[in-house]
């Protein structure tokens, strides 16, 4: 079988690149991308990895950073400021860490759409009767009534204001109609 057309052609020393320039580019493109973004701005390339968490008051090695003290030998007196050992040349970056650490974590529980529409159906259509929802014929999936109750009690959990409005919404149809 041939061999492809440039396959024996004789590689050449480009002597108009930087290699300097090339490795360095090569390194950067190697180094895993950081993600937080404080640590990242506070980065040095030029030190190493131990050197850049000293300088943020941060531990590379915790076991260093928290020794265990062992059961058999006498109890040592530790003094915090004394363990630290490094002077901290960054402390905004621990400052920032601390400060996006105690923000109150989003709450991200919800259900689709479809899901708050089907069961706002069932309630609408037959309340708190969990038998007759599994038999409706809008009860698409086969839904047992132990499902569909699971459903609507999610629904109360995730959505209570719509969920509220919902209900005094019907409850003022009801007291329309009657």
């Amino acid at each position: 079988m041939p061999k492809a057309k440039g396959a024996n052609k004789r590689k050449k020393f480009n002597y108009s690149t930087n290699r300097r320039k090339l490795k360095t580019k090569a390194v950067k493109a190697a180094a895993p991308r950081i993600e937080c973004a404080q640590l990242r701005n506070a980065w040095n390339e030029k030190k190493s990895v131990s050197q850049n968490l000293a300088e943020m008051g941060l531990a590379f090695d915790p076991n260093k950073a928290l020794p265990v003290l062992r059961k058999k030998a006498a109890p040592m007196e530790i003094d915090p400021s004394e363990a630290s050992g490094a002077l901290v040349k960054k402390p905004y970056v621990v400052n920032a860490l601390v400060a996006e650490a105690s923000l109150p974590e989003k709450d991200t529980h919800s259900i689709s759409r479809d899901m708050i529409e089907y069961v706002q159906y069932m309630i609408k259509h037959h309340r708190d009767n969990y038998k007759e929802m599994a038999k409706d014929e809008k009860n698409y999936y086969q839904d047992t009534p132990k499902q569909i109750r699971r459903k609507v009690e999610l629904y109360k959990r995730y959505h209570p204001q719509e969920c509220e409005a919902f209900m005094q919404s019907l409850n003022q149809k009801k007291m329309d109609l009657s």
